[in-house]
């Protein structure tokens, strides 16, 4: 039995490859019918980066259809696993030390949802007016802020805009995993590094603000690639309708 889902979503998607890269190693899935969406930025560069992403997307567009939240979490993480250790496979052929991809991804099931990550792709939540930033970043620079070492640009660590978890990354993949309740008119964001490089928090809520999901998508690559577009750059922009919310405002037919 699948899960009925209480809200209603509507999503849209752009994916920049950038105005350096030749090549466009992020992907995306965007699926509102299903309540599933996911971000992959692969790395390896000439050692298929691309191959990783859209690995990781193949993966998770398989999933079977929600049965109820818990069981399309538990999916989605095994086939995040298969897909490590096909990619760890792949770069012992390759004989190369690399083949891998950040992701994100969000579940939605009846008025709760779900969301896993591994790496620095980031899910944000808009919700009353506030930018809240859901995922945390799996990096060195995120690490040092968490123990309240100092992150200006002066006292970073060499590497510190490394990542220390990824798809295909280690042997073992750890994810990471939050959850919330999903109220009326709240607004997700997945994006890949390529947008939050260039593209401020003020910024993000201001895109995010109208609600119209097609137009945030569009407004945040534009900033992106106004900002200088160094690396490829992918929104994904998620909004929740209740249609049972008893706040909601009502157009009288009649006027």
């Amino acid at each position: 039995m699948t899960c009925a889902n209480q809200i209603h979503w509507t999503s849209a998607a752009r994916c920049h490859v950038g105005l350096v890269r030749k090549v466009n190693e992020d992907a995306f899935l965007d699926r509102p019918e299903r309540a599933l969406w996911a971000v992959a930025d692969g790395m390896g560069g000439h050692d298929a980066g691309d191959l990783a992403s859209g690995m990781v997307v193949a993966a998770l567009d398989g999933l079977a259809p929600c049965t109820g939240l818990a069981n399309f979490v538990t999916e989605a993480r095994d086939r995040l696993q298969t897909v490590n250790r096909q990619l760890r496979a792949e770069a012992a052929i390759r004989e190369v030390s690399l083949i891998g991809s950040t992701v994100v991804v969000l579940l939605a099931c009846e008025r709760s949802c779900a969301y896993l990550w591994a790496g620095d792709s980031r899910v944000y939540l808009y919700r009353n007016g506030r930018l809240k930033l859901l995922s945390r970043d799996h990096s060195p620079l995120e690490e040092l802020r968490a123990r309240g070492y100092p992150t200006s640009q002066e006292a970073l660590p060499p590497g510190h805009n490394l990542i220390t978890r990824a798809v295909g990354g280690l042997d073992t993949l750890e994810l990471d995993q939050g959850a919330i309740l999903v109220g009326d008119g709240d607004i997700f964001l997945l994006c890949s590094d390529g947008l939050t490089k260039h593209v401020s928090e003020d910024d993000i809520a201001g895109a995010l603000a109208p609600g119209d999901c097609r137009q945030a998508a569009d407004v945040l690559i534009d900033l992106a690639l106004k900002g200088g577009g160094r690396d490829n750059i992918t929104a994904v922009v998620v909004r929740a309708e209740d249609p049972d919310c008893s706040d909601m405002t009502l157009l009288n037919p009649a006027l």
